[in-house]
């Protein structure tokens, strides 16, 4: 009982979603409640709240792992998550919102893109269950990031800290530049990566044999039917919202890299991922928020560690503050150079 109940804390993302329909719904500055929550009021907190690096104990961990309820909670993700997606889309179809009130509510479902279109595919993508995969590809959907899944699981976690990761910042690359090069970068891995699979089948790669073709298919059938149901202009909005989302994600993919590397070991060889290859960061409210994504430092060094198990390394270069504070602080390179160098310099990573 003891071990379900602590599966509840995992439900305080869902105040994220809460505040999101109630944007859709509402007008004035209600439309930009999830934005205030998410950028203002969780790093403002996370300011005060001391980053908790304790991990679980070897019993505690059994238990925890072997409990379903922390699957339920993802689960729960996906049905939400198109509910969600058709209030936005019938909310945002009525003639008489402002202009103010539906970049709002765009902003709003862009951050639902982001942060469980995207993020708990992500944690589904890891699973080898193929019912978690494919409630992992259903998310990935409403943000059109089907790509995500092949290039995340069989190019990134391969290549991090390497040159041949596009989701991983160079040391002195702004956020700003980062983004053209994860965008295009992924999205050719994932091709390229699919295109291989195939004709390792002997395959042609234009055949539905090919995911990555699967996927473009799923996706501008996907785009097609809610412009057919409800316009142009509706459809238009859902693509920003899906790019917010994407842009969110490699966001979270620049602050988690940031001017790491791996050495290399000869032959277009690395060596092994270890946990400080990845930035950390054990600000709970930013981790609660998330799923744990925060650890990164742990699911780089071991993928197939479910969220709720995931641990601190002392030797994990820490992140000054939580995920929201540390995407506003990439918005500013000047500043964001001046802190993240010299958390560089601290852990001698640079």
């Amino acid at each position: 009982m003891i071990a379900f109940t602590k599966s509840f804390k995992y439900l305080t993302p869902f105040v994220l979603y809460v505040l999101a329909l109630i944007a859709f719904k509402g007008s004035g500055i209600i439309c930009w409640y999830p934005l205030l929550y998410t950028f203002f009021l969780i790093p403002f907190m996370e300011l005060f709240i001391k980053a908790d690096p304790t991990n679980l104990d070897e019993v505690e961990e059994a238990l925890v792992k072997k409990n379903k309820s922390y699957d339920f909670v993802l689960y729960l993700a996906v049905p939400l998550q198109y509910y969600s997606l058709w209030i936005f889309l019938n909310q945002v179809q009525l003639g008489s919102i402002s202009n103010w009130d539906l970049a709002g509510k765009i902003a709003s479902m862009g951050l639902l893109c982001g942060t469980f279109g995207i993020n708990v595919a992500h944690e589904l993508g890891h699973r080898v269950n193929k019912f978690e995969q494919f409630l992992a590809k259903l998310l990935l959907l409403t943000s059109l990031y089907m790509h995500f899944f092949i290039e995340h699981n069989k190019g990134h976690h391969k290549h991090v800290a390497t040159e041949a990761d596009p989701s991983t910042a160079k040391y002195n690359q702004s956020l700003y530049a980062f983004w053209p090069q994860t965008l295009m970068g992924t999205y050719l891995s994932a091709w390229k990566i699919a295109n291989e699979e195939v004709n390792k089948k002997g395959k042609s790669w234009f055949s539905l044999n090919n995911e990555m073709l699967q996927f473009q298919l799923i996706q501008l059938a996907f785009v097609i039917g809610i412009y057919f149901l409800f316009g142009f202009s509706i459809a238009l909005f859902f693509l920003i919202a899906a790019m917010i989302g994407g842009l969110l994600l490699e966001s979270v993919n620049y602050i988690e890299h940031y001017g790491l590397t791996r050495a290399a070991t000869g032959n277009n060889q690395y060596e092994r991922v270890q946990p400080h290859h990845s930035w950390n960061s054990n600000h709970i409210i930013g981790r609660l928020m998330l799923f744990e994504l925060s650890r990164h430092s742990d699911h780089h060094y071991l993928a197939s560690r479910k969220y709720q198990i995931l641990r601190s390394y002392d030797n994990a270069p820490q992140m000054p503050t939580g995920y929201p504070g540390m995407i506003l602080l990439s918005l500013v390179p000047p500043i964001w150079f001046k802190v993240m160098n010299n958390q560089m310099k601290k852990y001698q990573l640079k």
